[in-house]
């Protein structure tokens, strides 16, 4: 995949550095024993599993790999490997039987309009998981969403969402891709396309304007340099109506990237003091 210029990451070995003490103060301010990794074998996950390693030791991080029956046996495959290649300990576990028993329960037969309720559901249940294993062991659940997946609201709330920390969440998903190959990662896998796989044949381009390769460009004007809409267009070659869907996209997420609201703000306690 290109990497557009403006995107290139400068120094790699600084960007670890400082996610690996990120990852480290986090922990200890939680009191917390270690993390527990959800890893699906795309490059996030394994991108963040060695930055975890890295910044903790392999024996406090705990790997969960939870495939559904349509799950592409690479993806599990490739979890695996890096799971064992970095010498963690992980568990697999089919979810298929737990998603069957809510549908039992909610008398619920899947339809074209439970497409995404479904999607929604399988990740919520992954995310139960993983805070079963943190809570059982005093671990966090580090997350693996990425900037770009922040931005325009691609990810689920309280599923892959519902997580401690988001230590690549200020790092474009093209970014990511270069920090993946500084740490080791498998090229097929830094470079794999992207697919949160929750439902069967699921490609991220099936519910984004474009790849990440322009849409990352297009977040990266819009945000990082202020640029009006019209101007990103003409820059970067990309029809006004493709921008604006960004555009909204973040818009009407935001309620996912904020803690639900109160009538009044909570009253925040001052213990700089102290």
């Amino acid at each position: 995949m290109y990497i557009p210029e403006e995107l290139k990451l400068k120094n790699t070995e600084e960007v670890i550095n400082e996610i690996i003490e990120f990852i480290k103060n986090y922990v200890n301010n939680a009191k917390a024993s270690g993390v527990v990794i959800g890893l699906s074998g795309g490059v996030d996950s394994s991108t963040v599993l060695a930055l975890s390693v890295k910044a903790l030791g392999r024996d406090k991080v705990f790997g969960l790999i939870m495939p559904l029956k349509f799950t592409p046996k690479r993806d599990v495959e490739d979890a695996i490997s890096l799971a064992n290649s970095f010498g963690i300990r992980y568990k697999l576990i089919q979810i298929d039987e737990i998603e069957n028993s809510y549908k039992e329960s909610l008398e619920i037969t899947e339809s074209p309009d439970l497409k995404i309720p479904l999607a929604n559901l399988r990740a919520r249940i992954r995310m139960t998981i993983l805070y079963f294993y943190a809570n059982s062991m005093n671990y966090l659940v580090i997350g693996t969403g990425d900037k770009s997946e922040l931005l325009i609201g691609y990810f689920t709330k309280y599923g892959d969402g519902g997580v401690d920390l988001l230590p690549i969440g200020h790092l474009y998903k093209t970014q990511v891709r270069q920090l993946a190959l500084a740490l080791g990662i498998p090229k097929h896998i830094a470079f794999k396309p992207s697919s949160p796989q929750l439902y069967p044949g699921h490609k991220a381009t099936d519910e984004i304007p474009l790849d990440y390769d322009k849409l990352d460009l297009i977040l990266h004007y819009l945000f990082d340099k202020s640029m009006n809409p019209n101007n990103v267009s003409k820059r970067l070659g990309i029809d006004i109506k493709i921008i604006n869907r960004v555009i909204e996209m973040h818009v009407r997420s935001f309620h996912k990237r904020e803690p639900p609201p109160t009538l009044r703000p909570l009253p925040r306690l001052d213990i700089s003091d102290r």
